[in-house]
C-alpha cells in the first residue's frame, strides 16, 4: 500500500474517528478519493437519519454499492472483485487502528 490518506469522520453523536486509511499503490487522485468518501459518508447519514434505518441494512447497502461498482468496470470479474475485497480489508484494518474520541459529556 502507499502513503496513508488522512480522513476525519464525525458522527452525529460528536464521535470522531481520526483515520489514515491505506492507499492501493495505483491511486491516481487521492483528493478526489477524500472528497469522495466524505459525500458518501455525508449522503448515507442523511439518508438514516431520514429513514431511521438499521446500521445493518446500511453495511448491506454499502457492501452491495461496492459489489455492483467493482463488477461494472470493464475488466475480468475475478479482477475487479478481488480488488474491491483488498481495497475493503485494507480500509477497515484503517479504521479499526483510528484514534476516536468522543464529546465531553456528563453533569456539572
Amino acid at each position: 500500500m502507499a502513503r496513508p490518506l488522512p480522513f476525519t469522520a464525525v458522527t452525529d453523536t460528536a464521535e470522531k474517528f481520526d483515520i489514515n486509511f491505506p492507499m492501493h499503490p495505483a491511486t491516481e487522485a487521492p483528493m478526489r478519493v477524500h472528497q469522495l468518501i466524505g459525500d458518501i459518508l455525508e449522503t448515507v447519514s442523511r439518508e438514516v437519519r431520514r429513514d431511521n434505518m438499521a446500521n445493518g441494512d446500511v453495511l448491506q447497502a454499502m457492501a452491495m454499492a461496492l459489489a455492483v461498482r467493482a463488477r461494472m468496470i470493464a475488466s475480468h470479474p475475478d479482477t475487479t472483485t478481488g480488488l474491491a475485497r483488498d481495497l475493503l480489508e485494507a480500509a477497515i484494518e484503517g479504521v479499526l487502528e483510528a484514534q476516536v474520541s468522543a464529546p465531553p459529556s456528563g453533569q456539572a
